[in-house]
């Protein structure tokens, strides 16, 4: 059903439409939730869906880029009365429309209705949108990332913020502010969107290379610039990156405090459904069609391709 979203709802057609199904989100929402039942489960993958195709429509265009933001976040407040002929918000619009005919049917969801609720979902939506106008800025201005920089950019602009919001929906749980804004969640979730990022910028350096967007949207290529490395050495650094992102995981989990016993529990799952996102996106990586390497550990370079 997520795949036929696709066609109805962002109306690909081929050969477009094959590059996104050969994604095949299903399977990636399916590894970062793996407890969702089949509806939680679709409307994790629609957003996947949405959130590939919103990037695309926007990667060079700062135009684009903020009309898309701005046009997109009415939709995601007020997705039943907002009218728009743009077509990114349509999408939002319809997107939304998921969690409405839920929720209104499903009182225990009833965060996903309240303004707070909303607003955190909302709010990552926002970062997103804002860090890939700035993304598209910074490329059409040449202007290159150091690391201390690109990290912070990141962190926006792989749209994981949101996607975290989902594992609530997901879990159906309804974590309180003091938790949602906790330093130690926070760390928890910092450490997360990084390991994701930048493992994400190593599996899929060697395609953005050959296109020449490599120096805008990945860790490696920072790495060489800002620090003088060479591929190799860029590739070994963003690999401990990696492994420390892991450890600052596990040092803030080990030092959680404790609140009341509900909501302990609430926050073992939140914790859990974040390794569940580390996890799940390497498997997703690491069973692409392209990963043809994964035995050998050895990437041929692709050519650069003539712009």
């Amino acid at each position: 059903m997520s795949d036929q979203w696709l066609t109805d709802v962002a109306q690909l057609v081929e050969p477009e439409i094959r590059e996104y199904l050969d994604l095949d989100t299903g399977a990636y929402a399916a590894g970062c939730y793996p407890d969702a039942d089949a509806f939680h489960l679709r409307v994790c993958a629609e957003f996947f869906n949405w959130t590939f195709v919103i990037d695309d429509r926007m990667e060079y265009s700062v135009v684009d880029a903020r009309e898309t933001h701005e046009s997109c976040i009415l939709a995601f407040r007020d997705p039943i009365n907002f009218d728009t002929e743009q077509f990114a918000a349509k999408m939002s619009k319809s997107y939304d429309y998921f969690f409405i005919a839920y929720t209104l049917s499903k009182t225990a969801l009833r965060r996903l209705l309240a303004p707070a609720a909303q607003s955190e979902f909302i709010r990552g939506s926002e970062l997103f949108f804002a860090a890939v106008a700035k993304q598209v800025d910074d490329r059409a201005k040449g202007n290159m990332y150091d690391l201390e920089s690109y990290i912070v950019q990141r962190r926006n602009v792989v749209a994981l913020k949101p996607c975290f919001a989902l594992i609530e929906f997901v879990a159906q749980i309804d974590l309180p502010d003091e938790v949602v804004s906790h330093p130690i969640i926070m760390a928890l979730e910092d450490a997360t969107n990084d390991h994701i990022s930048w493992s994400n910028d190593i599996f899929s350096y060697n395609k953005e290379q050959s296109r020449g967007d490599a120096h805008w949207h990945n860790i490696v290529a920072v790495l060489m610039h800002d620090r003088g490395l060479d591929l190799q050495g860029a590739m070994d650094y963003a690999g401990q990156m990696c492994k420390d992102a892991i450890q600052r995981f596990e040092t803030n989990r080990a030092i959680l405090p404790s609140w009341e016993e509900e909501v302990d529990r609430q926050v073992a799952v939140y914790v859990e459904g974040l390794q569940n996102w580390i996890v799940g996106s390497l498997h997703w990586h690491l069973n692409s069609p392209a990963m043809l390497s994964r035995r050998t550990r050895i990437i041929r370079l692709l050519p650069r391709r003539s712009l």
